[in-house]
């Protein structure tokens, strides 16, 4: 166990190292026993952290966020991506299609792993890239796990691009349909030619930490190919929520 830390600055720090020295996602007791401090404390840092991207919480779990991710390779071995790395792998194996992992920011999600199949190399895999909300269903399916006062970053940014946000083309139609159905989906929107389908992996607390996203060719997404994309990304997004918060989703029909 480590000293107190001594000041705001010490305490922030050795959080982060904890949770880039651990091999696994920790509880808050876990993290506050590890760098010497109260709960309370460490609680209170951990707030902080989070709000700033450095940390993610999962549940009653904490790792390493997307700012560490950008900050060292060596952070992301122990973090969102290491966990989820293998199930972009497998699910890209399975469909054929690239798989990106995305994490909501203030009023964007970012893109933080991509895995493209060779046959997708013409497609731009925005790994890093902030993804605006009228723009891409990764953000769609997350944002539509927000309350309507979290969502108003991500809707200013669509209005302020000129995005109609009502009406049966606007945003919010496919906020609300992405919440209902579990899968947010675009045709074109980014790329003319490029579809993609999303699903957020979701907290038991009903609070969005990350989304899978398939995206391919807009001919490979018709119907009923779309469908076992679906099932093939519900599969995938539940195997990564049971690593990460230990839970299962509760059983649902397969999408339409």
């Amino acid at each position: 166990m480590s000293k107190p830390a001594s000041s705001a600055v010490d305490k922030a720090l050795d959080l982060i190292e904890a949770l880039a020295r651990s091999d696994r996602p920790l509880r808050l007791s876990e993290l506050a026993g590890e760098v010497g401090l109260h709960r309370a404390t460490a609680y209170r840092v951990l707030i902080d952290l989070i709000r700033r991207g450095w940390v993610l919480r999962t549940d009653d779990h904490y790792l390493l966020g997307a700012a560490a991710l950008q900050l060292s390779h060596s952070a992301a071995h122990n973090s969102l991506v290491a966990v989820a790395r293998p199930m972009l792998e497998a699910l890209s194996e399975r469909t054929g299609m690239m798989v990106n992992l995305q994490v909501l920011e203030a009023d964007h999600s970012r893109v933080i792993d991509v895995v493209r199949p060779p046959r997708l190399e013409m497609i731009n895999h925005l790994r890093d890239e902030m993804l605006p909300v009228h723009r891409f269903a990764g953000p769609v399916a997350l944002v539509a796990l927000l309350d309507k006062d979290a969502r108003r970053p991500y809707l200013r940014l669509a209005e302020e691009a000129g995005h109609p946000l009502t009406g049966p083309e606007g945003l919010l139609a496919d906020i609300e349909q992405a919440g209902r159905t579990g899968y947010a989906f675009e045709r074109g929107r980014a790329e003319q030619l490029v579809a993609s389908v999303s699903r957020a992996v979701v907290s038991a607390k009903g609070w969005p930490i990350c989304a899978l996203t398939l995206v391919g060719l807009g001919a490979e997404f018709d119907e009923p190919h779309l469908s076992e994309l679906k099932r093939q990304l519900r599969d995938a997004t539940d195997a990564l929520q049971e690593s990460l918060t230990g839970l299962s989703s509760m059983p649902q029909a397969d999408p339409a």
